[in-house]
């Protein structure tokens, strides 16, 4: 066994988190990443609960693990009924798995005033459920509710209810901040008296609404505590749990404790973003260590450090969680982020020249305007390419004209809206111009199909490109509706996802400019060549 083990209860805790609720496919998907990951426990749910958690134990026999182990939770006998004869505790017994962790009040008042019950009852509760899962020759783990708020309140009571426990066979004592409220200095302290009163190994399960899960459970193992319960991403109730992505590699990377393997910890990443897809959140991209943002640098003296020392402003490599840094470009940036970038994207500017100089002055002229190429990038690539004497558009506008009609008075069941938008516009591609018009849902539409009318005839291959989000954001709101607009595109072929940016006073010129953008950064990046004469045959 580790010296430290991880126990993750996203199945389970970090299901209550609101607006989550796994399929039983997506759990035996997560339990496999999990595995991969190097999580030693899997809680894969309560099965005494619902249906659904009772179908995952039973489909989970099939699961293929490398080296993680399936724990079913419950919690301890109800009041005044025999273990024997409780139906969650029988539940447990029969979920298929050798490991069960269950849930007892660690705490006087949550004993008087939720449980209503007296204190050596619930000392017998716990007792009695271990003492009955053990028989059936279980592994056990004890999660003591409320310890740290029960410490607090009755020391001697708390500590009795891990002496019960220990002494009926628990495996582990789990310590649980249940409200999130604890101190680190707290934590340190009661895990100390703790060990002190058992030889039992002791864990620690911590909640995030002081924002201190992670310090909290860090302070645990400083103080003894060998198991470490959290959530991939923090997902739980309320402000959620202590965040196995930030405590994996704290603990390997910063005390030193070998609890996966390098490959196993570059893995993190992917697995935060995969359970956040799963969960159908969207990732988020300030989280610590793996969040698209952790490794982000705007300012032009970070990134400039950061071109002479990679160190210079990052606490790791990214690499070793498997993420990477991101340079950004926009006004804050000195032209060294904007050579920093281009290299990365495969378009090294000379680091002494003029044009790196020019290209941060385009940048901040345009960001005064309403243009933000922080989340555009595709945006910023073509300002690289426009700017090399030698590019050639696939593409450029003549003029466009669009027109909204309202037909009908009133919207009919054919016609939601009544309207009638219809976009013309004249393209040049290549020594042709091209006269297309088109009707749409919306004026964006309507361009985005008139537009690709002309185009599909000199590059068909368009087809795989679709707009997937359109945002737009009112920069100016003392103006009203004459405020600057900025629009954000985002489009995908299926494979890849970019990004692209528009901004005017008027909200159509913005929409095009980022539709317009979105298409010719997909051709430029396809290395399409404009045709010499006339129509690609």
């Amino acid at each position: 066994m580790p010296s430290i083990q991880l126990y993750d209860t996203t199945l389970r805790d970090g299901a209550q988190r609101e607006g989550v609720s796994f399929a039983v496919i997506d759990k035996l998907h997560i339990a496999q990443k999990l595995d991969e990951l190097g999580i030693h426990f899997i809680e894969g749910g309560w099965p005494g609960s619902n249906p659904k958690d009772v179908e995952f134990f039973a489909k989970a026999k099939s699961l293929v693990l490398a080296q993680a182990r399936l724990v079913a939770f419950g919690s301890t006998r109800r009041v005044n009924v025999k273990a024997e004869q409780d139906a969650n505790l029988q539940a447990l017994g029969s979920a298929g798995v050798g490991i069960v962790t269950i849930v007892g009040k660690n705490s006087e008042p949550q004993v008087t005033q939720v449980l209503e019950t007296t204190l050596e009852e619930n000392l017998s509760m716990i007792a009695d459920s271990i003492g009955f899962l053990k028989a059936k020759g279980l592994t056990v783990f004890f999660d003591a509710e409320h310890f740290f708020d029960g410490f607090k309140a009755n020391r001697d009571y708390s500590l009795r209810c891990l002496t019960a426990a220990a002494e009926a066979g628990a495996d582990c004592l789990v310590l649980c901040d249940t409200n999130g409220g604890a101190l680190p200095e707290e934590v340190t302290a009661a895990v100390k008296a703790a060990a002190k009163i058992s030889t039992v190994p002791l864990g620690i399960h911590a909640h995030n609404d002081a924002e201190l899960a992670v310090a909290n459970t860090l302070a645990a193992i400083n103080a003894g505590a060998v198991q470490v319960q959290g959530t991939i991403n923090g997902y739980g109730e309320r402000c959620g749990n202590a965040n196995l992505c930030s405590i994996m590699p704290a603990l390997k990377l910063k005390m030193n404790i070998n609890c996966v393997s390098d490959a196993q910890l570059a893995k993190v990443t992917e697995v935060a973003r995969y359970v956040s897809e799963v969960a159908n959140l969207i990732p988020d991209t300030h989280l610590p260590y793996v969040g698209s943002s952790a490794f982000g640098h705007k300012g032009g003296l970070h990134v400039s450090g950061m071109m002479k020392w990679a160190e210079s402003y990052q606490h790791i490599n990214p690499a070793k969680v498997g993420n990477r840094p991101k340079i950004l470009v926009s006004e804050l940036s000195g032209k060294k982020n904007i050579i920093y970038k281009a290299k990365e994207l495969g378009l090294a500017l000379p680091p002494k020249g003029k044009e790196a100089q020019k290209l941060l002055e385009q940048v901040k002229f345009l960001e005064s305007r309403g243009f933000q190429y922080e989340n555009a990038e595709a945006s910023f690539e073509l300002l690289l390419h426009r700017a090399k004497p030698d590019y050639q558009s696939p593409f450029e506008l003549v003029d466009f004209m669009v027109v909204v009609e309202k037909r009908r008075r009133m919207p009919t069941q054919e016609n939601l809206t009544g309207m009638l938008c219809e976009a013309m516009l004249k393209v040049r591609v290549g020594n042709e111009i091209m006269h297309t018009a088109a009707e749409g849902n919306g004026p964006v539409n309507a361009l985005d199909l008139a537009l690709r009318k002309a185009l599909l005839q000199f590059y068909p291959s368009l087809t795989a490109v679709e707009l997937v989000d359109y945002k737009v954001r009112i920069l100016e709101e003392s103006t009203g509706t004459a405020s600057q607009v900025r629009v954000l595109i985002e489009s995908s072929d299926s494979v890849e996802q970019w990004r692209t940016v528009g901004s005017s006073t008027n909200i159509i010129e913005a929409s095009w400019l980022a539709l317009a953008d979105s298409l010719e950064y997909w051709l430029v990046k396809q290395k399409r060549r404009l045709p010499a004469e006339g129509r690609d045959e």
